[in-house]
This record gives structure tokens, sequence and C-alpha cells, in this order.
């Protein structure tokens, strides 16, 4: 099987890990302590990779076979946060352990790509509400836990991947209308259940001359690091942006505009060719998988890297509305970089079995 490894999908995530780990010491070398992130990231690289590792030597079928308990550990965990989760910027999404925290709603995004797969690869075909309601159901669950956190980030994250996988599934596109329409339909509920912040963060990505100094002050920020850049950038370690800290979150959500300023379009161009490499080699796992399964899972780990990278590019550029979703492989943080190293495990897993072994 390891004549069968993805070595192009392995270098584009490393080429992302390394280049990432350079760009957050630039987005924090004027912090108190700079080197702590350094570290930090490399921790949670090395544990990501064993992680990488080990989501490549498991059989996906076995993983697929523990579905029903993965679910709940899920659940359990989401509904966790409300009752002992640390509580940092507003949002209660943590889970202390020691000195660590840990954010279960990042390994909830992985989890339900590997349990919907199996609960979708039960059906062939969804044909009846019926047989879409516990689907829906099995989803939604976990969505609305997220929700309470609050988090609309992730729980938009995990909307996308249902959506997507469905689709791979052959969902009628009546049903998929239907879904459409339902959201549509529910959209003034939803304005009226989100808190004020999130309210502005959508005014303020039609207008962010609306609120200037206050909701819309990172997103004017991030506009102009970017695009002060231009060309070739102002060299790496030279962001006025980035050094005088007019950028909220420069190491976290707001790390792409790192990118455009200090290595400019041509930076920002070699970035994001890896991730159209790194998106290529994971549609090449799910066209190539020996099942519909292996198909279901690819196509979510697919669709959990690509909506991350769309959204984080397009806040920072004013192509989408702010919101706390961190930059694939790049920005700090040690649980989604864990959850998306163990995904592209188990894409690395799927295509190395794509075909069966022989004596």
């Amino acid at each position: 099987m390891l004549r069968y490894i993805d070595w192009g999908l392995v270098a584009a995530t490393l080429a992302l890990v390394i280049g990432g780990g350079v760009v957050l010491y630039s987005a924090t070398r004027t912090f108190p302590d700079p080197w702590a992130f350094v570290k930090a990231r490399a921790v949670h690289a090395a544990l990501g990779l064993g992680l990488l590792i080990a989501f490549t030597a498991i059989d996906y079928q076995a993983l697929g076979r523990l579905w029903r308990p993965l679910w709940l550990i899920t659940v359990v965990l989401l509904a966790g946060v409300d009752v002992i989760g640390r509580t940092a910027q507003g949002a209660q999404r943590w889970i202390p352990l020691g000195p660590l925290s840990f954010q279960p709603s990042e390994l909830a995004k992985l989890l339900l790509i590997v349990t919907l797969a199996k609960h979708l690869d039960g059906h062939r075909e969804i044909t009846s509400l019926r047989q879409l309601v516990p689907v829906l159901a099995h989803a939604g669950i976990p969505i609305l836990l997220i929700i309470q956190q609050p988090d609309m980030g992730t729980s938009m994250v995990m909307a996308a991947i249902l959506i997507a996988m469905l689709f791979a599934a052959e969902t009628p596109l009546r049903w998929m209308g239907g879904l459409a329409a339902a959201g549509a339909l529910a959209a003034p509920l939803l304005w009226q259940v989100l808190h004020d912040y999130q309210r502005r963060r959508l005014l303020v990505f039609i207008d962010p001359g609306l609120d200037p100094l206050g909701a819309g002050y990172a997103l004017i920020q991030s506009k102009i690091a970017v695009g002060s850049g231009q060309l070739f950038g102002k060299g790496f370690l030279h962001g006025t942006q980035n050094l005088l800290h007019f950028i909220p979150e420069q190491h976290t959500d707001f790390i792409f505009t790192v990118i455009g300023e200090e290595l400019g379009f041509a930076g920002a161009l070699i970035m994001l060719a890896l991730f159209a490499l790194w998106l290529w080699r994971a549609s090449a796992a799910a066209m190539q998988a020996k099942d519909r399964l292996g198909t279901l899972m690819a196509v979510g780990v697919l669709a959990l890297i690509a909506f991350h990278l769309f959204i984080n590019v397009g806040m920072t550029v004013g192509l989408a509305p702010v919101t706390g979703i961190p930059l694939p492989f790049i920005s700090h943080g040690g649980s989604a970089l864990l959850a998306m190293l163990a995904g592209t495990g188990l894409l690395l897993n799927i295509g190395m079995r794509r075909k069966k072994i022989l004596f």
C-alpha cells in the first residue's frame, strides 16, 4: 500500500505547515514572547504529524464502523463545553486540559466527516424525506451545540461539509433545492438569534464605513495591509501594518494579511498554488477511492479545507464577512492544525487503499 502514498499531497501539506510557521513568526515577532508561538507551532506540528500517520495507518473502513460511538463522543464533548468550558473573547469554546486547552469544535468537524460518510453510505439513495431527516439530525445536533457557544464560523463550516457530502451522495436536486429554500426562509429568524457583534460584522461587510473604528476596523485595516503589499510585498519582516499592530488577530484569523503585505501578490499566489495542489490531490483521492465510503470521506475533508480557505482569504479582502475561521495549516491554533493534519492523513489513507492488495 505504501506504493500508493500521494507524495504530492504530502509535499503540499508540509510546505504549508512549514511556511505557516515562518509567517507566524513574522506576525508575532513584536509580541512580548514571540518564540512562545513558534515553539507552540512546533509542538502542534509534531503532534499533528503523528495524527497524520495514525489516520493514514488505520483503515478508514474500520473508522467508519465506529461511527455511532464517534458521533456520541462528538456530542458529549460539545455539550461538555457548556459545563466545563473556558470562556475567551466572549465565547465559550475551549475545554481546559491543565496548562493547555482543547477546542472540541475542531475535532467535531473531522468526526462529522467520518460519521456522516458512514451514515450516508448506509443509504444507497436518498429518495424520501424519511431518509433525509435522520441525516440532517446527524449533522444538525452538533451544529446547534456549536451555535450555542457561540461560534457561527464553525457552524458554517459544518453546514458546508453537510451540503458537499449530500451532493456527493447524489441526493436528488429537488431535496437540495428544498434545503436551500428552507435556509433562505430561516434567515430572518437567524438574524434574531445572532449576537450584537455578529450582526455588526454582517452590516460592516456590506459597508465597512458604518463603523470604521469599531466592527469595520479589522476589515478596513486588513484591506489596507493586503493592498499595500502590491506585487512583491514590502519584504519579509518589514510589514508596517503588521509591525505596528494595526490588524487585530494578525496571527490567527487575519494571518493572510501578513502574507499579502510582506510577500505581496507573488507570495499570496505561491500560497494559493500550494492550496490548489492540495485540493487537486484531495479531489483525486475522492475520485479514485475504491468505494463510496472513501469518496464521501474525501469529499468531506476537501470541503473542510476549501471552505476554510475561501472564507478566510475572502474576509481579509472584503469578499466574505469576518468570522473566526483560521487559514488552514497556517494560522496559530493547535486544535485546528491537529484536526486538519488528521484529515490529510485520512485522505492519504483513502488514496493508498484505492487498489486491492494482491498476493
